[in-house]
């Protein structure tokens, strides 16, 4: 466990570090576009080269020689100047005195920082939780459509209740997973370079006649980020509170039907597929538990913790400055890498679900008093007088079987088509939209509130 913490940790040190390397060689390049930032000329293709080859190859041993300045600095973001400064001492057009300097130039350290974090949580979120997340939903599309005609007893409050399918029931699923991560996608990764309170004052004291809210906003949207220009010193990390809250909810979505797969497995409704070997229980050879779901929930409830947490703190901060979310912005890791563990275990959970039908018909077969809900609608909708009471008195506490049912149907005045209807009906067979509900599945996903969201379940 002590070598996965360092491990984590050094992972998190290589990659903020090369992220703060990026965004000053980025500033560089960007004071050099700037005509009246004579000290900075326009950089030839070589040299243009060689700083985006300092971003691509920052390696290991990069993030180590910073943190060696480090010890001496006790400032990260400054240690990668220093670190940088050396880097370029070869390069003839960058290894000039007035051209160095400029690597920081008007920067507070949050102008630098805000900016690694975002690109960190952007690049996080689109190539490690996305492809994740997608492939779950696209699994649950799936044992929806295979099981869209599976005829399954549906419960509510515990108690028998009108009849679903299985599909249907995971469709649900599947389409209230897919709506929060469009709501992930749509949150707007942000990024503030406006200097130590917001106002550029460093900035306009040196080249007064710069734009430089409209030069931060090139810069900051050439990252890919979104610009926000009302800011002190730091950015006000109010899209993280909405980013975690949206995976929040996503968790959530995931801990509702982790617990109701249980439930199945436990009825039995699904059986676990097993590999050679494989051990459920130390004590009870015949027990196959369901740890993957139970793995997931558990890895969920601790993501929600550290990423509620994040969400109320992060927004509050004193005055222009406090430095409470520097040490918390380094956790962000935690609360997505136990959604990603959560994902990742309920993933391979569904990998060994094995439908049940037999059992699924069993239960079915044993619930006729289902019937009583269409019965007293159709009497209802001929005018017969107090239905729900009649089928009340027939049902409740009592024992109902399929004769008994027949026996209440053939005794109604009712049209003669309306009666055979009734008597078709079985607790397999009344399952209303159901099958259509999840044979569709894939519209629904794709197309929330009108929207394209993923195209992973056609």
């Amino acid at each position: 466990m002590m070598r996965f913490f360092f491990s984590k940790l050094f992972v998190y040190f290589e990659g903020i570090l090369n992220s703060y390397a990026a965004c000053q060689i980025k500033w560089l390049l960007k004071l050099s576009q700037i005509p009246e930032v004579t000290e900075v000329p326009s950089f030839s293709e070589e040299a243009q080269s060689f700083l985006q080859g300092v971003i691509d190859g920052f390696s290991m041993d990069d993030a180590l020689e910073v943190k060696n300045i480090e010890k001496v600095t006790n400032h990260d973001v400054k240690a990668v100047e220093y670190f940088l400064k050396q880097k370029c001492q070869f390069q003839p057009e960058i290894a000039k005195v007035e051209v160095l300097e400029f690597f920081h130039f008007a920067c507070t350290s949050e102008d630098i920082n805000n900016l690694a974090h975002a690109l960190m949580l952007k690049e996080s979120i689109n190539k490690v939780m996305f492809p994740v997340m997608d492939k779950l939903i696209k699994s649950l599309c799936n044992i929806a459509k295979d099981n869209a005609h599976v005829p399954m007893l549906s419960r509510t409050h515990g108690q028998t209740a009108s009849p679903t399918t299985l599909g249907k029931e995971m469709s649900v699923f599947a389409v209230r997973l897919s709506r929060e991560r469009k709501e992930i996608s749509r949150v707007e990764i942000m990024g503030k370079f406006a200097g130590a309170v917001g106002n550029y004052n460093a900035h306009l004291s040196a080249y007064p006649d710069v734009n430089w809210p409209q030069i931060a906003e090139e810069f900051v949207n050439s990252l890919g980020l979104t610009f926000n220009p009302y800011v002190t010193q730091i950015e006000t990390h109010d899209y993280m509170a909405e980013l975690f809250y949206a995976f929040i909810r996503f968790n959530n979505i995931l801990i509702d039907f982790d617990r109701d797969v249980w439930g199945y497995i436990s009825l039995a409704y699904f059986k676990q597929i097993t590999k050679a070997g494989e051990i459920g229980s130390s004590t009870m050879p015949h027990k196959v538990n369901p740890i993957d779901f139970e793995n997931s929930e558990g890895n969920l409830g601790k993501a929600n913790e550290d990423l509620s947490f994040l969400s109320m703190k992060l927004p509050i901060s004193r005055w222009q400055r406090d430095l409470t979310d520097s040490t918390v912005l380094r956790n962000m890791g935690g609360g997505l890498g136990h959604s990603l563990l959560a994902y990742k275990s309920a993933l391979q959970g569904i990998g060994k679900l094995k439908v049940n039908e037999a059992r699924l018909s069993e239960d079915l077969n044993h619930a006729w008093e289902v019937l009583a809900e269409p019965i007293q609608t159709v009497m209802r909708r001929y005018g017969v007088p107090e239905p729900y009471e009649k089928l009340k008195e027939l049902t409740r506490g009592k024992a109902v079987t399929r004769e008994s049912i027949r026996e209440f149907i053939l005794g109604l005045e009712l049209p003669e088509e309306a009666k055979a209807n009734l008597l078709n009906l079985t607790p397999h067979t009344y399952v209303g939209a159901a099958v259509d509900l999840a044979r569709n599945v894939d519209a629904a996903v794709n197309l929330v509130n009108g929207t394209k969201v993923l195209e992973t379940c056609s």
